[in-house]
C-alpha cells in the first residue's frame, strides 16, 4: 500500500554488495526487545473477541480469520511491552478496522473491477449507476498501469505485494481511486494467505517515483494502521533518493513506532537483489528482473499494453486492461504449490 514511500535514485559510486538500511526512528518508538514477541490467546478469548465483533459486525466477520484474530491479540501491549494487549483493546482495534472498512467502501470496492470489464452500455443494461461506473473506469486507469500486482510468496507463505512507483501518473489527480486500488490489492493478498498466515510483504521498487501526494499519503497511513493492523510483516524498498526524506518527514511523526520497525529501505537495487534471496520462496529464482533477477514479471504485467501471457479472455469489453483474472489464477497455483510442499496449517 505505500507505492510513494520511494525516492529517486541519484547517480553514485558502485556499492558494495553489503546490505544497509536507513535507520528510522518514530514518535512513540516501539522498544526492539518486544519486537516479535508474542503471547498465548487461548481458544476461549478468541470465542469472546469473535463474538464481541459479530455483534456489530455480523456479515462482515468472516474477513476475519481466527489465526488473524489471535495473532492481533497476541501482540505486546504498546503502552506496556511486557504485557500483552487487554482483550477490549483487540476487540476496539479489530472493530475500528471493521467501521474503517464501511467508512472507506472497502466492502463494496471490489465490485468495481468487475464493472470495469464491461463496456457503458452493457453497465447501463445491468443497472449500474453512471456515477458507478464512472468510479470503476476510474479505478481500471490505476490498474492498466500494472505498477502494483500479487504475485508470489515468501519462504513463510506470505504473498508478496510488488510496487513498481516509476509507472504511477507523475501527478496524482484522483486520490481516491489511487486509494481503491490499495484496498484492493492488499484484499487481494489477504484472500490467498494460506492457513495459518496473517501478514504480507511488500517489494517496492522505488525507480524515479512521482512527486509524494500529502493526500493520498495520510490517506495511506490511516488505511494501513486503521483498516490493516499488523498486516505488514515488512516494506522493502530500494533505490532511495531525495524523495524519501519528504516522505519519511512527513509520514514518521504520525506513525507507530512498530510500523517504522517494518521499514527496510536500501540505497541501491543490488542490496535488494541480495535480500530478496533471503526473503522469497524460491530464493534467486523469484527475483524479479528489475532486481537483477531472472523472473520476468513484465510478461504478465507490462509498463502499457497487454502482456504477452495475460488472460486476454477475461478481460471483457471495458476500460480494465489489467489481467486480475490472471493474477489471480496463477497465485491459486502458487499457493496450492507452497501449501503441498510445505502442509496446510489449520486455522
Amino acid at each position: 500500500m505505500w507505492s510513494y514511500l520511494s525516492g529517486d535514485s541519484a547517480a553514485q559510486s558502485p556499492p558494495d554488495r553489503t546490505v544497509t538500511s536507513l535507520p528510522l526512528s518514530a514518535a512513540g518508538s516501539f522498544d526492539e526487545h518486544f519486537q516479535g514477541q508474542t503471547f498465548e490467546v487461548t481458544d476461549e478469548e478468541l470465542c469472546i473477541i469473535r463474538a464481541e465483533i459479530a455483534l456489530k459486525y455480523p456479515d462482515e466477520l468472516s474477513y476475519l480469520s481466527p489465526a488473524y484474530i489471535k495473532s492481533v491479540a497476541s501482540k505486546p501491549y504498546s503502552k506496556d511491552p511486557k504485557i500483552r494487549r487487554p482483550l477490549t483493546y483487540t476487540i476496539e482495534k479489530l472493530c475500528s478496522l471493521m467501521e474503517w472498512r464501511v467508512e472507506s467502501d472497502a466492502v463494496n470496492v471490489h465490485d468495481l473491477v468487475d464493472i470495469a470489464k464491461l463496456g457503458e452500455v452493457e453497465a447501463k443494461a445491468k443497472g449500474i449507476s453512471g456515477e458507478r461506473y464512472e468510479d470503476a473506469c476510474k479505478l481500471a486507469i490505476t490498474m492498466n498501469n500494472n505498477s502494483i500486482y500479487v504475485h508470489g510468496y515468501d519462504k513463510e507463505g506470505r504473498p508478496i505485494i510488488w510496487l513498481r512507483t516509476e509507472r504511477k501518473p507523475w501527478l496524482l489527480n484522483d486520490v481516491k481511486a489511487e486509494v481503491n486500488l490499495h484496498i484492493i490489492f492488499s484484499d487481494i493478498a489477504i484472500s490467498f494467505m494460506p492457513p495459518g498466515v496473517t501478514d504480507f510483504v511488500v517489494v517496492a521498487d522505488s525507480t524515479t517515483p512521482p512527486p509524494p501526494s500529502p493526500g493520498f499519503l495520510i490517506s495511506t497511513l490511516k488505511g494501513l494502521v486503521r483498516g490493516y493492523p499488523d498486516r505488514l510483516k515488512m516494506l522493502y524498498t530500494a533505490p532511495l533518493g531525495s524523495v524519501i526524506s519528504t516522505v519519511l518527514n512527513l509520514l514518521l511523526p504520525l506513525m507507530p513506532g512498530a510500523l517504522s520497525t517494518k521499514l527496510k529501505l536500501m540505497n541501491e537495487k543490488t542490496e535488494m537483489e541480495v535480500v530478496l534471496v533471503d526473503v522469497l520462496e524460491n530464493g534467486h529464482a523469484d527475483v524479479p528482473n528489475f532486481f537483477n533477477g531472472p523472473s520476468n514479471h513484465d510478461k504478465f504485467y507490462p509498463s502499457e499494453g497487454i502482456g504477452e501471457d495475460m488472460d486476454v479472455e477475461a478481460l471483457g469489453n471495458g476500460m480494465l486492461m489489467f489481467d486480475w483474472d490472471g493474477m489471480k489464477k496463477r497465485q491459486q497455483r502458487m499457493k496450492e504449490a507452497w501449501i503441498a510442499k510445505n502442509g496446510n496449517e489449520s486455522d
